[in-house]
């Protein structure tokens, strides 16, 4: 997992409620156990036509909109099934953050294992948001993890909240496992130090 550096991207604007993970990466993508892919089929159903063209109407097939790296969705984004294709696919679209007032509770933990920030805002700033998007296709917005901001195109900045853990594992570029590895040396050094042992197959007199 790469390390989330603070970044300057483009905002593209898909403002709909209670948009699911099987919007987001349809079921018939679930096959796969790699990420390989997976951004094509990114809103697959919204995106393609049955024939597999694509449907120009939709924001993320029009061309003022390619490289946008933060989308700005509607209220309760991710809801639905559990997936970790869900953030992956979007991250494979490429996305680095999904703006919204509130993610599922599965999706939002799975993209923060992944790689992908979801950014909860308050009303006006996702409404301010929206409306800058859908008005001018190049506008852009900085985001730092590091301090828990984003700066708007006026100059305003925004705070948001992330849990710590998952703070510190995107800005280390580490996923839990990878965290866990990282402490082999501190492991080894206690148990080398720490010479007491329980045999736990020993039976234990009361």
């Amino acid at each position: 997992m790469e390390k989330l550096q603070a970044f300057t991207g483009k905002v593209v604007a898909l403002p709909i409620n209670d948009i699911d993970t099987d919007q987001i990466i349809p079921a018939r993508y679930l096959k796969v156990t790699d990420k390989a892919g997976l951004g094509e089929a990114c809103f697959s159903d919204w995106r393609y036509n049955a024939d597999g063209s694509p449907k120009p109407e939709f924001v993320l097939n029009k061309p003022e909109y390619a490289g946008s790296q933060v989308l700005v969705g509607g209220h309760n984004f991710g809801c639905g099934s559990s997936r970790e294709h869900a953030p992956w696919a979007l991250m494979g679209a490429g996305f680095k953050a999904v703006i919204s007032t509130y993610f599922a509770d599965i999706f939002q933990n799975n993209s923060l294992k992944n790689g992908l920030l979801p950014i909860v805002v308050d009303d006006e700033t996702h409404k301010q948001l929206i409306s800058l998007a859908e008005e001018d296709p190049n506008i852009e917005i900085h985001v730092d993890l590091a301090s828990q901001q984003i700066t708007l195109p006026d100059g305003r900045k925004v705070t948001f909240p992330v849990d710590a853990f998952s703070k510190y594992c995107l800005l280390q570029g580490v996923d839990q496992m990878g965290f866990l590895l990282n402490l082999d040396p501190d492991i080894v050094k206690y148990e080398t130090e720490y010479t007491q042992r329980v045999n736990t197959l020993e039976p234990v007199e009361l």
